[in-house]
Formats: C-alpha cells, sequence, structure tokens
C-alpha cells in the first residue's frame, strides 16, 4: 500500500509512528477507532484544517505505525508526539478507541488537553454487556484464531451496521473503505502475538478529575449500554454535554460526515 505523500513519521521510543498534520490555528486531533487509521478521517481533515491545525495520528500497530514491541499505554504515545510536535494543549476528538485514547489523555495528561470529544466510548473501564456486541467480540476472537481473516473482516463490518440493521442497508463505499483500513492494520499483525498494550484502569472514579469541557457524542444506534454510560461519562465529568446523531450507528462521521463535523465545530468553538 502506498504511503501518502503528506504522510509524516515520528521515531518514538519503539519504532515511527504516523501521523498526518495540516491546517493552522490551535490544534485539533483526530483519533481514529480500531483496525483503521488515519484515513478514517478523510471527509473531517479538510473541513477542520479550514479553521484549526489538524492533527490525525494512526495508534501504534494500526495504519503505518510501528508495532509495540514493549509496553505501551495510547495516552502516553500521543502525548509523546504533542511534545515533539511542540503543540497543546489540543482538542481531542475520538471515535470509539479512539474516544478512550482521548479520555485517557485527558486523565493522565492534562496539560495537553483543552477540550474532548468522545464518540461511540465512554472510558476504557466500559465493557460492552448486550448480546449482539458480545457476539461479534467472539466473532472476532474465533476467526482469528483460525486464521479466518475473510470471517474476520465480515464481522468487522458488522459493526457500521449495528444490531438492527443489515451490511446490504449500508453505502458499499463505506465498507470498502473501512475494509480497506482494517485489512492493511491486520495484516501487520499474527496469529497469536503478544498484546504489548497497557489499559488505563480505575478511571471511572477519577471522571471528576477531567476538567476539559466534554461532549460525548454519539449515533442512535448505538448499544443502549453504551449510550448510558456515556451519559453518565458527561453527566460525571465537571463540564460534559451530550449529543445524538439520529439514524447512524458506530462510525456515525461516515454516516453523515456534515452533520458530524458541524457538531464537533460547533462544540470547539464553545469549549
Amino acid at each position: 500500500m502506498t504511503v501518502a505523500a503528506d504522510l509524516r513519521f515520528f521515531p518514538s521510543i519503539d519504532g515511527d509512528l504516523a501521523y498526518l498534520d495540516t491546517g493552522s490555528g490551535d490544534p485539533v486531533v483526530l483519533l481514529h477507532c480500531g483496525f483503521v487509521d488515519h484515513r478514517y478521517w478523510t471527509d473531517q481533515i479538510p473541513a477542520l484544517a479550514e479553521e484549526y491545525r489538524v492533527i490525525a495520528p494512526d495508534v501504534r500497530g494500526h495504519g503505518f505505525s510501528a508495532n509495540a514491541s514493549r509496553p505501551f499505554r495510547w495516552s502516553d504515545d500521543l502525548a509523546e508526539l504533542l511534545r515533539h510536535l511542540d503543540t497543546g494543549p489540543a482538542a481531542l476528538v475520538g471515535v470509539s478507541m479512539g474516544g478512550v485514547i482521548a479520555t485517557e489523555t485527558a486523565l493522565e495528561h492534562p496539560d495537553l488537553v483543552r477540550a474532548v470529544v468522545a464518540c461511540g466510548s465512554a472510558t476504557g473501564d466500559y465493557q460492552y454487556e448486550d448480546a449482539w456486541t458480545r457476539g461479534i467480540q467472539a466473532e472476532y476472537a474465533r476467526t482469528l484464531g483460525q486464521g479466518d481473516i475473510q470471517g474476520w473482516l465480515h464481522a468487522f463490518l458488522k459493526v457500521a451496521a449495528g444490531e438492527h440493521r443489515s451490511l446490504d442497508d449500508m453505502d458499499p463505499l463505506m465498507l470498502d473503505r473501512l475494509g480497506d483500513m482494517a485489512l492493511h492494520t491486520i495484516s501487520k499483525h499474527t496469529p497469536g502475538e503478544k498484546d504489548w498494550h497497557v489499559p488505563v484502569t480505575g478511571s471511572w472514579p477519577r471522571l471528576p478529575e477531567l476538567a476539559a469541557p466534554l461532549l460525548a457524542l454519539n449515533g442512535g444506534l448505538e448499544p443502549s449500554g453504551l449510550l448510558d454510560a456515556a451519559d453518565r461519562m458527561a453527566r460525571t465529568v465537571p463540564h460534559g454535554r451530550t449529543a445524538t446523531i439520529d439514524g447512524v450507528g458506530h462510525y456515525l462521521n461516515l454516516e453523515k460526515p456534515q452533520e458530524f463535523t458541524a457538531l464537533v465545530r460547533d462544540f470547539l468553538r464553545s469549549a
């Protein structure tokens, strides 16, 4: 896969981490969800770069960034990148895994964060309890354990539709885009390799420490347990609020990019 000409690389303590850096103004960091990369934000990067400096990294082990060879935390990787770029405090916008990275970084490195938009996520302590999502997680484990990459990809793409829609209901171009990124990332890994990621635990009780303004922005078709957790997070932090985009699921910025970008822009202007 060809590396974009404007993709840059930061030599971290454990390999090079890829990122885009475009636009000017107050920094906004876009944090992608699991198994994809910075291209997840193709619709948002140019729109937000009209007003902000937009930084879109590939999380370690994803996209064009190095895999881990030692223990690491997502928040520390991001903090290291922002300090390398001599920027911050930044607004962090993340979906799913990216939303967790945003909240964790706001807790672990508060001097680097001025605002948080967390989508399809709460904190890293949250665990899905609904049967449908648990079934998808089990399908991930089964297919990867068997080396069935196409089976794994099919399960991964089901998340775009969610429990109440089928893949036939989804934009095929969106699914192709997600699938291309996911296959690129999964190809970087081998069955049974060690997971070096160290999660941040005990984050729920610490939420009152999260001083940055926070927007919990979610698709209305997300599981009710996640929506409840996001609402709880927004009520627990000192300056939290919620917003919902109706009729979309986990990848809300892909399904309704203009509405998503408008909501994020309005929040950032008021944060």
